[in-house]
């Protein structure tokens, strides 16, 4: 680049956009990197306040901002992305299908590490809905060495930096538990929080039963739902340490591994995961039926998009597994999980 007049700029290329900017009207590009400056440009140049230009002037081993920007977009990229056009150096990606985010938090760091670039984008293991923004991406200068830039691309290698695991058409069954519930001295209000729940994510829920404080009979009932072809298993009840609280026993007995039973969420502490083989079976604290937001809003999306869960994937759960129980609840777009 270099700098020159703005009097003395006609004929000459832009390397970078000129922005104008009228407070409630417009922020814009009035001109764009590649524009050649004509005798009429003068004028509103300077109403931008641009009393001199950087134009182009081509060197080797040094890439422009929107060029710069087109590589990071590569290494960020994946299926089921759309990406913006380069607009004043900056690229962003939205979701073209309903899913989960999932980050390269390594690749992510490294890249931003770096200095010189950016990448901000919303927080992996969360859902996103087509048209949701997922990453922003830009260089800091007008102008960068391509060694930098190809030093991203090693970094980042073959597989991109971000990806959406589309959610998968489920269904699920549901166990609810209590010997209040079974004998009809309650209404049972967890179910319906719960189909809500599984609605909210796009699963066919194919009905529930009603059991009593019975290990037996719960651990038949999950087996049954799972031979019906039930892909995930909700139990609701009997959740807690207390003697007759026998749920967590019967999806022992039901399953094969138990992933954990309690997480460093709050609500959601008593949470239980496990498999039958590759059929997940969840128990859910009381407090599910009542608190906007718990644990069961973490793990479930994560569940519809195939991810199976691992003991690591709870114990990070403990910063930002508060929740703050709001007045108005903004979850996601709260720290919550994060």
């Amino acid at each position: 680049m270099k700098l020159i007049r703005t009097e003395d700029a006609v004929g000459s290329v832009l390397c970078h956009d000129i922005t104008q900017i009228i407070p409630g009207v417009v922020k814009d590009a009035v001109f764009r990197k590649g524009h050649v400056v004509t005798e009429e440009d003068i004028p509103v140049l300077l109403s931008v306040g641009k009393e001199h230009l950087y134009v182009w002037e081509k060197e080797e081993g040094m890439l422009h901002e929107n060029d710069a920007a087109e590589i990071l977009r590569q290494v960020c990229q994946n299926e089921y992305m759309k990406a913006s056009e380069a607009k004043e150096g900056k690229i962003e990606l939205t979701a073209e299908t309903d899913g989960l985010l999932k980050i390269n938090r390594g690749k992510l760091n490294a890249v931003n590490g770096m200095g010189q670039m950016v990448l901000a984008s919303r927080h992996g293991n969360f859902p996103v809905r087509k048209g949701d923004k997922i990453v922003g991406m830009r260089v800091v200068p007008l102008v960068i060495e391509e060694e930098k830039m190809n030093r991203v691309k090693e970094i980042c290698g073959d597989e991109p930096i971000f990806k959406i695991l589309p959610f998968k058409e489920m269904k699920a069954a549901i166990v609810t538990t209590g010997s209040e519930v079974y004998h009809g001295r309650i209404t049972d209000k967890f179910t319906p929080v719960v189909e809500s729940k599984l609605r909210e994510c796009g699963v066919e829920v194919m009905g529930n039963i009603v059991c009593d404080d019975n290990s037996e009979m719960v651990t038949d009932a999950i087996r049954d739902w799972i031979g019906k072809g039930a892909q995930m298993v909700v139990c609701t009840g009997g959740m807690s340490v207390d003697p007759d609280d026998r749920t967590p026993l019967a999806i022992r007995n039901a399953t094969d591994e138990v992933i954990t039973y309690g997480a460093p969420v709050l609500p959601g502490a008593m949470f239980m995961l496990a498999y039958a083989n590759d059929v997940p079976v969840m128990g859910l604290p009381g407090c599910v039926m009542y608190a906007k937001r718990t644990i069961f809003d973490l793990v479930l999306p994560r569940i519809v998009a195939g991810e199976r869960l691992c003991a690591e994937d709870f114990s990070v759960l403990g910063e930002g597994g508060l929740c703050l129980n709001c007045e108005v609840c903004t979850f996601p777009n709260c720290g919550f999980g994060k």
